[in-house]
């Protein structure tokens, strides 16, 4: 018997991560993505982030991603101006900053550079469409996979910050390239 634990994924063969628009057809499969456990672990509880969800999906100050890999849903991104979540965030959020947010739900993409890849196109499509000055993130402490991510992606840690959702969170920040 294996001990699945301790194996390797097998490299999936990717040739083709995308950003496609969200329409009304992917609200229930986010839904449902959204009460997977370990999307609940790094978001929060689904009742909290589906509001998030709709929120950036009815702000003209957003942009709200299905990702895809080789032209499967496998996860969701979205960006919203940061000052439209109000005065839940950190004092020196600097004016300008948008908060992205994105998971990988298909197990199988976890782990394949699908999130970096998706992080790196929603991050450029911001710079290239907002007067964004720059964009943040908030990883949970307990989600270091992700928090490797946002530095290959060329986020630089702030200081860790209690999200209410989640809890200690690093507080991390890309600015606009020059």
């Amino acid at each position: 018997m294996r001990n699945n634990r301790w194996e390797q994924k097998a490299p999936l063969c990717l040739t083709h991560i995308s950003l496609r628009p969200v329409t009304q057809g992917d609200l229930d499969r986010i839904r449902s993505w959204l009460r997977q456990p370990e999307i609940e672990t790094w978001w929060g509880p689904a009742s909290s982030t589906a509001a998030e969800v709709q929120i950036a999906l009815q702000s003209a100050s957003s942009v709200c991603r299905i990702i895809e890999a080789n032209g499967e849903a496998v996860g969701y991104c979205h960006a919203i101006d940061a000052a439209l979540w109000g005065e839940d965030l950190p004092e020196d959020l600097e004016p300008g900053t948008w908060d992205l947010d994105l998971f990988i739900a298909s197990a199988a993409y976890r782990g394949q550079g699908v999130g970096l890849k998706a992080l790196d196109l929603l991050k450029t499509e911001v710079f290239s469409t907002t007067l964004a000055t720059a964009v943040c993130v908030f990883a949970s402490i307990r989600n270091e996979a992700a928090v490797r991510a946002y530095e290959k992606a060329g986020f630089v840690w702030q200081r860790i910050w209690n999200d209410r959702a989640v809890g200690p969170s690093w507080f991390m920040i890309a600015r606009r390239p020059a």
